[in-house]
């Protein structure tokens, strides 16, 4: 995975005036990689992701895919990018063949021979329309329009928030699958980062519009550690990303330091997950300056942080 399949330098939206949904946005992103975008409601996501399928212009900064400059909605542009919304707007009145067609007449790479054989595979008959399909069909029709494009970028963007567990779990399947056979990228965005974590390579943690963290799954989580260990000490560990205090002890997510990865011996240090990782770094944004977040709700307990995330 050395070539770039989706670059971004200072890229940023504003709207009306001084309404900065995503700012300063600098991205350097591997082809071939499955990349999860997390964050908070409002902290951008939505507006990154349509930014890269051409649906919004940016009000400054570039982004290119695959080497490319995007310009918007033109034909080039689209058919670099396979999109899937959350809420898989698909015509309800059509068929699923019908809906084939209309990809087959938008698209220049259209794979009708993979369509139809996908969709057999699925047990969806062409004839049926999208209005009787459940929603976890209406998730398989619409990532199979998506894939049967043909496009090097694959975009989902919450695409399995309103599905049951069964079909969350045929979803990625079968997702991961088509991405190992066809060498895609892929950008994905979901609140559910337990379910990222068995699917990223990559991940990018956004936050009040900004990249807070961006790289390698397995580096993140070599990277950090969770210390508990005697509160007195608490203030000589570097590089701290969120503390969490009790009447003697501390807990606390460190980033460590590749040049000096030893800590003191008093500190038990345990590996940490994805999920804590990426909420420490949310409330360490949050922290206000001079705080030592000691104040705040128990670090890998936190609900309200996990229902922001939700």
């Amino acid at each position: 995975m050395t070539s770039a399949a989706l670059q971004s330098e200072q890229l940023g939206k504003r709207y009306g005036r001084g309404v900065w949904a995503l700012r300063g946005c600098s991205l350097d992103l591997p082809a071939g990689a499955v990349i999860g975008l997390v964050g908070p409601n409002g902290a951008g996501k939505s507006t990154l992701l349509q930014l890269v399928v051409g649906l919004l212009e940016p009000t400054e900064g570039s982004l290119r895919i695959h080497g490319q400059a995007e310009r918007g909605q033109s034909r080039q542009s689209l058919a670099r990018v396979g999109y899937v919304a959350q809420d898989h707007p698909l015509f309800p009145g059509f068929t699923v063949g019908e809906m084939f067609h209309v990809g087959r007449n938008l698209n220049p790479s259209w794979d009708q021979a993979f369509a139809e054989a996908r969709i057999a595979a699925l047990g969806i008959a062409p004839h049926r329309r999208v209005k009787q399909l459940s929603g976890g069909e209406q998730a398989q029709v619409a990532l199979t329009i998506a894939l049967a494009k043909r496009a090097p970028l694959l975009v989902l963007d919450e695409p399995v928030a309103s599905l049951d567990p069964v079909a969350r779990v045929e979803f990625m399947q079968t997702l991961m699958a088509e991405v190992a056979d066809a060498e895609l990228t892929v950008l994905v965005a979901s609140h559910v980062i337990g379910e990222l974590q068995r699917i990223c390579d990559w991940i990018i943690v956004l936050n009040h519009g900004s990249v807070q963290i961006v790289g390698a799954v397995d580096e993140l989580l070599a990277g950090h550690r969770l210390l508990t260990g005697p509160r007195a000490a608490a203030g000589d560990v570097p590089g701290v990303v969120h503390r969490r205090d009790s009447d003697r002890h501390a807990s606390m997510v460190v980033r460590l330091d590749p040049g000096h990865p030893t800590l003191h011996p008093r500190w038990h240090s345990a590996p940490v997950g994805l999920e804590e990782i990426v909420l420490a770094h949310l409330q360490q944004a949050e922290t206000p300056p001079g705080s030592d977040g000691a104040e705040g709700p128990p670090l890998l307990r936190d609900a309200a942080g996990r229902a922001a995330l939700r």
